[in-house]
């Protein structure tokens, strides 16, 4: 059987005036992430990663943020083109695990339905997806609530 492992990572400042979405799921908070799209970037982690395994440069290179349709993209649905383009190509999600880095908030309670959005963007059962969060202990830019970061990575199986 064919092998590939992909892993992704991304970063946004928190600004007020947007909402925080993390992996499709809005989580009440008073900032949100800054970017071109939606910026969630959990599931920009995750597609960069699928996109490492299928050897397809990244996000930015699918999905420009020069584009003006992309402005303000729901990143679950950018989540949902890159899987269809392994799907087109042969591939199986054997597994995928997903870490937030975040001072505040408090995210440990919005994990299962983060969980479930990403699955369901894949087309996979949960148990084959870990979302999990990190704080960075108030240690630089993440630790002083400046931003948040996300990395993933990703075993996908020639189908």
């Amino acid at each position: 059987m064919k092998f590939r492992v992909g892993q992704g990572f991304d970063f946004h400042p928190l600004r007020a005036g947007r909402p925080l979405i993390l992996a499709g799921v809005e989580v009440p908070f008073e900032l949100g992430l800054s970017g071109h799209s939606d910026a969630d970037l959990a599931a920009h982690a995750m597609a960069n990663a699928i996109l490492g395994a299928l050897g397809e440069g990244d996000l930015g290179r699918h999905f420009s943020d020069q584009d003006p349709r992309h402005k303000d993209a729901n990143s679950i649905g950018l989540l949902k083109q890159v899987w269809a383009l392994a799907c087109e190509r042969g591939w199986q999600l054997i597994n995928a695990d997903l870490t937030i880095f975040a001072q505040a908030p408090r995210l440990a309670p919005y994990v299962p339905a983060m969980r479930t959005r990403l699955a369901e963007a894949l087309e996979i059962a949960p148990e084959l997806l870990n979302v999990k969060v990190s704080s960075p202990e108030a240690l630089g830019a993440l630790g002083r609530g400046e931003g948040m970061a996300a990395a993933a990575i990703v075993l996908l199986a020639a189908s």
